[in-house]
């Protein structure tokens, strides 16, 4: 939960490693040599919803798709499917870490209701072993969110106005910039910066 400005660049490396890199190296090992074999990388809504402060985990979870995309086209010929799983909020550690961010608290609330709404991890679980078992190339959990996983460029600007009116980025940026934050808070070593 840090603006462009204040995150080093070992910390948006760090994220694009995991999340990028890490799906790469996977498939890589795991890529089938023969037909019928069936990929399956977990990104998120945030592939297709980016919002601030988030920049790394945006950019790597959007990465995760289109490198489905693209190795789904390069194995086809081979019948091995390749798919990406896109949740949205569900309770994790991470969220758990994002609740009690005051940067996180700004922009996502509570994640109780309204197009931010957690929904119960067994919705995830049972959206992905649907898809498993039919090996899609998309699955977007919940189902409702499939339209703007599709269609992300028309809704985008709504998104954006909707989910993050008035001051609440600018807000945020000055909650995730403020002097007092720990390290614990930022996963940043202040004095390394």
């Amino acid at each position: 939960m840090l603006p462009m400005e204040s995150l080093d660049p070992e910390g948006f490396e760090r994220v694009i490693d995991a999340n990028l890199n890490g799906v790469w190296r996977t498939f890589r090992a795991a890529l089938p040599r023969d037909s019928r074999g069936y990929l399956l990388a977990v990104s998120s809504m945030a592939a297709f919803v980016h919002s601030p402060l988030n920049g790394p985990y945006t950019a790597s979870k959007a990465g995760v798709w289109a490198l489905c995309d693209s190795t789904r086209l390069e194995v086809r010929h081979l019948g091995v499917d390749v798919g990406s799983a896109h949740p949205t909020f569900f309770k994790t550690p991470m969220m758990d870490a994002v609740h009690e961010d005051p940067a996180g608290r700004k922009l996502w609330g509570d994640n109780a209701s309204g197009l931010w709404a957690m929904i119960p991890i067994d919705d995830v679980v049972e959206a992905v072993v649907d898809g498993i078992e039919r090996r899609s190339a998309m699955i977007v959990a919940p189902k409702r969110n499939a339209l703007a996983a599709r269609i992300l460029g028309l809704i985008r600007p709504l998104v954006d106005r909707i989910g993050f009116p008035g001051d609440t980025v600018p807000e945020a940026i000055r909650l995730a910039s403020s002097p007092q934050r720990t390290e614990r808070e930022t996963g940043v070593d202040t004095l390394a910066r």
